[in-house]
């Protein structure tokens, strides 16, 4: 009798997932959302007591901070080093053209929203009423984007003058990777590759970071909604539904925008989104700023660009609050009773743009804008309050504005200067054909670094 043949060895059994990879293997904008949904319900539902949990999200909005000044230093010292002065003077002229001109959109869009619904109409001012912070002057402003000490700059949290401090030690090390004198060429290359490090290192970290972000969104949201429950936006329903809507309506003209300079809005909008959910929980544009340079990565924007436009654009592009000064003008006034003018509805929209950097990084800036608007059109600051008691909820969508808004002005400069935009899916397609997907790193769209274009 013929034997059978031994059954083939088993293998060794495949091993089981850990149910942290599990949750590693989930996309963070599906953790997010469900956190999202899961905070506003829990707020809703418990109430007041919710803001037990507040200093889980002020954990996450702590550790977003901490990375900012870091990031900025080192991304854009990188991003600066790779390019030319003139290039990087094109750059700068372009963006701020794109932030004056669609923050000038955004106050005109809220001041037309807000006299077609009328918000405030009926209600009763407020007794009393204390006067907002005085905005600081604009040549204040300037003249501090020079810092007499970049480290106390840093230690502040002054990002005009660390991008001032960065910007320029970018350039220098620049012109020494372009040296003739070999000593000081190879001086700048071992710079240029420490600063490389420390920015791989910067983004090893937001990658844990984003992590434990579905917790710090749960509690920011449930703490919100916890705080201000539904009866509060009831009176003020009106208002809120035309700053969401002047920012329905900013959106629109963005993806106008994206479409003019032939971007893909839906491919745009699929790499944003991240930013803009963290955004609208933060209410920071510059917490948000880890995860926007992480968008703008996968767009395949070069850090060239996306160093110095999105960091500036933290501080001083505003469109989403342009739209809530212009619509809470209206509404002060209609408050007040007082019919606003051709002249100054006119002065609205020049002070609300001039405003929106002069008031940069200042806190509370969405109020102090609106007390110049205010006091500009001559109106009573008593109604301020009403606007105040749900500033949180109108803060949240006005920040996503902001920080869109950004990010649509990075890529559509990025898509007008050659050589500063890459195809991720071809960066992608090349990783894989060198023996499987790598980690993200320097110059590859899932990990933003230094750029990788010689000075």
């Amino acid at each position: 009798m013929i034997p059978s043949p031994a059954p083939p060895a088993a293998g060794p059994a495949p091993a089981r997932r850990s149910l942290w990879r599990r949750y590693l293997d989930i996309p963070l904008i599906w953790k997010m959302a469900v956190a999202l949904v899961a905070g506003a319900v829990a707020g809703l539902a418990v109430g007041e007591p919710i803001t037990v949990i507040q200093p889980l999200g002020e954990v996450f909005l702590r550790l977003l901070q901490m990375l900012v000044m870091p990031l900025i230093l080192l991304t854009l010292i990188a991003g600066v080093s790779s390019l030319s002065p003139a290039r990087l003077g094109r750059i700068g002229a372009k963006i701020m053209v794109y932030y004056l001109l669609t923050s000038a959109v955004a106050v005109v869009v809220g001041l037309g929203l807000g006299l077609a619904a009328a918000p405030g109409a009926g209600l009763e001012p407020p007794a009393g009423g204390e006067d907002p912070e005085p905005a600081p002057p604009v040549t204040e402003t300037l003249l501090n984007i020079v810092p007499d000490n970049p480290f106390a700059a840093l230690a502040e949290g002054n990002v005009l003058a660390v991008m001032f401090a960065a910007v320029t030690a970018g350039l220098a090390l620049a012109f020494m990777r372009a040296a003739t004198d070999e000593r000081t060429a190879a001086m700048g290359e071992l710079l240029a590759r420490a600063v490389e490090a420390g920015v791989e290192l910067v983004f090893r970290v937001v990658r844990g970071v984003l992590e434990y972000a579905p917790v710090g969104v749960f509690a920011l949201i449930a703490v919100v909604l916890g705080q201000t429950g539904p009866q509060a936006l009831l009176p003020l329903l009106e208002l809120t539904g035309v700053v969401y809507g002047g920012v329905g309506v900013q959106v629109v003209v963005y993806a106008l925008l994206l479409a003019l300079f032939r971007v893909p809005v839906l491919r745009f909008f699929a790499a944003a989104r991240e930013a803009m959910v963290m955004a609208f929980v933060t209410r920071s544009s510059n917490g948000t700023l880890p995860v926007s340079t992480r968008c703008a990565g996968r767009m395949g924007v070069d850090e060239g660009v996306s160093s110095f436009t999105l960091p500036l654009g933290a501080t001083v592009n505003m469109d989403g609050t342009a739209i809530y000064v212009g619509a809470a003008t209206v509404f002060v006034a209609n408050v007040a009773g007082v019919q606003l003018s051709l002249e100054q509805l006119a002065m609205v929209v020049l002070v609300g743009v001039v405003a929106s950097i002069g008031t940069a990084g200042v806190p509370g800036a969405g109020l102090i804008m609106l007390s110049l608007t205010i006091t500009q059109a001559g109106l009573p600051f008593a109604a301020v309050a009403l606007v105040a008691g749900i500033d949180a909820v109108l803060d949240m969508v006005r920040t996503m504005c902001n920080v869109t808004g950004d990010l649509v002005g990075t890529r559509i400069v990025a898509r007008t200067e050659p050589g500063m935009l890459h195809d991720p899916d071809e960066e992608k397609e090349e990783g894989a054909g060198g023996g499987g997907a790598a980690a993200p790193g320097p110059g590859t769209p899932g990990g933003p670094g230094p750029a990788a274009t010689a000075p």
